[in-house]
C-alpha cells in the first residue's frame, strides 16, 4: 500500500496506522544507510523549520537540527527566553504567525494540548518533540534500534517499561506497542494508575493489532522481555518530588538482578537519556549527599553488553529526519 504523509502533523503515534509507522521506520533505516555512506540529500532544500523549546534537550534539538541540515534545510531555534509563545502572545496567534514563516514547526514542552493547537492553526506540519503525555519521535528511534539488535519482528517482541509508569515515555511506549502489535508491560508500583482514557484507547487499538497491554507490579511481568526500558524518576520541574519518588521507585530500579528475571540472555536495555546511572552529574551527587540515590539504572547495566542506548540516541536523528522528510519534503 502506498503511503503519503505529506502535510501531516506528527503529534502521537495513535494518529498513524501500523503501515504508516512501518513506512517511517523503513525510511529511517534507508536514510541511516545513506548517511553512513556519506550521502546527504536535498529533500528539504529551500525549507525552513522552527524549533519551539519550552523544555531543554540535547538529543531532540541536535537531532532536528542535523536532520534538517543534512537534507538542505534551515532551522530557527526558539526557547522560552527568546519567544513570546504563550506569554505575551497566545498559542493560536503564534501558530498563525509561524505558519506563515516556516514549512514546519517542532514543539517540545508540557501540555499535549499546546502541540495540538499549533497543528490546528499553523497550517503546516507540526512535530511533537516531547510533551507530558507523549514522546513519539523517541519511540520511532527505539523501534528502529530494536530491529537493529533483535532477530525477531516487532510484533513478536515484548517491551517492559520499569519505574514511573505514568511517565510520558511509558505512555508513548504503550501507544507504539498498541499500534505495532507488541506486548507491552508497564512494571511499576500499584499506587500509580495510568490515565483511564489513554489506557482504554491503547487497548482498543491492541485488539486490532494483536498487541497485549499489561500493567503489573509483579516481577513475573519481566519474564520473556526483549527490551527493558526506564526513564528518570523525576522529570523537569518535578525535582521537589525526588524524595518521594526514590522511596516509591527504588524497588523498580533496573539492575543486573532485574535483567536476569527476564530469563532472556540477549535482553536489550534502552533509555531515552539523559540517565542517572552513576554519580558523575551534579544533580546525582547533590542528592546523594542528602542520602537519596536517584539512579533509575545501575552503572553496571548501563555500560553492559545489553545496553544499546547510544545506538538508540543516534537513531533519534535518522527517525526524525524520516518524519520531517515524509511530512514536508
Amino acid at each position: 500500500m502506498a503511503v503519503n504523509l505529506k502535510g501531516r502533523s506528527f503529534l502521537t503515534l495513535m494518529d498513524f496506522t501500523s503501515e504508516e509507522i512501518r513506512y517511517l521506520i523503513d525510511f529511517a533505516h534507508d536514510l541511516k544507510s545513506k548517511k553512513r555512506a556519506g550521502i546527504n540529500g536535498d529533500i528539504l532544500k529551500g525549507k525552513n523549520i522552527v524549533l519551539l523549546f519550552e523544555k531543554t534537550s540535547t538529543r531532540t534539538r541536535c537531532a532536528f537540527e542535523v536532520a534538517v541540515h543534512d537534507e538542505g534545510g534551515h532551522v530557527t531555534f526558539l526557547d522560552s527566553a527568546s519567544s513570546q509563545f504563550g506569554k505575551k502572545e497566545s498559542v493560536e496567534d503564534s501558530a498563525r504567525v509561524l505558519g506563515r514563516f516556516y514549512d514546519g514547526i517542532e514543539y517540545r514542552g508540557y501540555d499535549q494540548f499546546l502541540v495540538e493547537i499549533l497543528a490546528k492553526y499553523s497550517g503546516v506540519p507540526v512535530w511533537n518533540g516531547l510533551t507530558d503525555m507523549d514522546h513519539p519521535t523517541q519511540i520511532l528511534a527505539d523501534m528502529m534500534t530494536m530491529e537493529e539488535h533483535m532477530d525477531k519482528p516487532l510484533n513478536k517482541s515484548k517491551v517492559v517499561f520499569c519505574g514511573d509508569i505514568r511517565n510520558n515515555m511509558a505512555y508513548a511506549w504503550m501507544y507504539g506497542c498498541a499500534k505495532m502489535g507488541i506486548h507491552f508491560v508497564a512494571y511499576g508500583p500499584d499506587s500509580l494508575q495510568l490515565d483511564t482514557k489513554a489506557l482504554s484507547a491503547a487497548r482498543k487499538t491492541a485488539e486490532e493489532t494483536g498487541a497485549e497491554i499489561e500493567i503489573t507490579s509483579d516481577t513475573s511481568g519481566l519474564k520473556g522481555a526483549d527490551v527493558i526500558y526506564t526513564d528518570v524518576w523525576a522529570s523537569m520541574g518535578e525535582e521537589d518530588q525526588i524524595p518521594e519518588k526514590v522511596k516509591l521507585l527504588t524497588p523498580f530500579k533496573v539492575t543486573s538482578e532485574l535483567l536476569q528475571k527476564t530469563e532472556n540472555p540477549d535482553v536489550l536495555f534502552l533509555h531515552c537519556l539523559p540517565a542517572f546511572h552513576d554519580f558523575e552529574t551534579k544533580m546525582a551527587r547533590e542528592w546523594k549527599e542528602k542520602d537519596y540515590d536517584i539512579r533509575e539504572v545501575t552503572d553496571e547495566v548501563f555500560r553492559s553488553r545489553h545496553s544499546v542506548v547510544f545506538d538508540e540516541a543516534e537513531n533519534r536523528m535518522h527517525t526524525i529526519k524520516a518524519v520531517i522528510a515524509a511530512t514536508i519534503g
